[in-house]
């Protein structure tokens, strides 16, 4: 049984946390918010007096932030988690973050004498409630096997993607793929409203063939062809759109640092980031069809 810090017991990290703790392990949590303590306290989760208190004899610590910023900020500096944690923690951070940031958590880890995964997460919060995440890690080899057995009991397939930040920058471009996808997937359904199609005929047509994709397949953006996408729950959100327009956001920092041309990324931030404008930040990103046949994209 390992001594696991969990910081952020949000949506994601409350589900997360409860399933280490399922697996035997003893998991100490901190949140600043008092709803997310009282769900995570639910799962069998302890809750530590402050962060610092919470990896001060951590195993394994796991943070689950909202930003590179966040990150950075409760890991490093004077007071920071890394030096409040016992040498050679293992630090596994599953926050979605930009490339630079998470390339600065790994040299800030290894000057500290710790052992370091970026391991940002897709499958939502179904995904974290079921245990079926997919986890894009990087870090060194041997932390990676370290990190791997933990993430086990989170996800249902775990993915070395190569050194410090690559698995932020496969994140990245997995979901700037996703974003561009429900988009055209999208477009495609209010095309065929107008040309006189059925959306179960347009469906059965393009799920079975060159039009199938994840967004069609199993995240139909329109009601009754997939019955558990979110259509069917008036868009109450499994991915809020506000969260892809953070990670196509993300992508386009990333394609200008790196001088990668994405046209299509471009035009998928652009209208995300009209859409949630409009006051749809909490709305699923699928429901971005409505918003695109209401709208006819002007």
């Amino acid at each position: 049984m390992a001594h696991i810090a969990f910081i952020g017991l949000g949506n994601m990290g409350g589900p997360m946390a409860g399933n280490l703790v399922k697996a035997g392990h003893q998991v100490s949590g901190f949140d600043l918010s008092p709803a997310a303590i009282e769900a995570a306290q639910a799962r069998g989760v302890s809750i530590a007096e402050s962060a610092a208190a919470a990896v001060g004899q951590a195993d394994v610590v796991v943070t689950m932030l909202p930003s590179g910023r966040h990150v950075l900020g409760a890991l490093t500096g004077e007071n920071g988690l890394l030096s409040k944690a016992p040498a050679g923690t293992l630090f596994i951070d599953s926050s979605t973050i930009d490339v630079a940031s998470a390339r600065a958590f790994h040299e800030a880890a290894q000057k500290a004498g710790h052992k370091s995964v970026d391991a940002p997460v897709s499958g939502g919060v179904g995904g974290a409630e079921a245990a079926t995440l997919t986890f894009m890690a990087g870090g060194a080899d041997a932390d990676f096997a370290g990190a791997r057995p933990y993430l086990e009991l989170m996800g249902k397939k775990i993915v070395h993607c190569g050194g410090a930040g690559a698995g932020q920058a496969a994140k990245i471009c997995n979901n700037m793929i996703l974003g561009i996808s429900m988009i055209a997937v999208s477009e495609a359904f209010v095309l065929g409203e107008k040309l006189g199609l059925s959306h179960q005929a347009l469906f059965d047509v393009a799920s079975t063939s060159s039009g199938q994709c994840w967004s069609l397949n199993t995240y139909c953006p329109v009601p009754g062809p997939v019955p558990t996408s979110p259509a069917n729950r008036d868009y109450v959100p499994g991915f809020a759109a506000a969260l892809m327009l953070k990670d196509l956001r993300l992508s386009q920092d990333a394609a200008g640092e790196a001088g990668a041309a994405t046209p299509l990324g471009a035009a998928a931030t652009e209208l995300y980031t009209r859409f949630a404008e409009s006051g749809h930040e909490g709305t699923d990103f699928s429901g971005i069809v409505r918003w695109l046949r209401e709208n006819k994209g002007e």
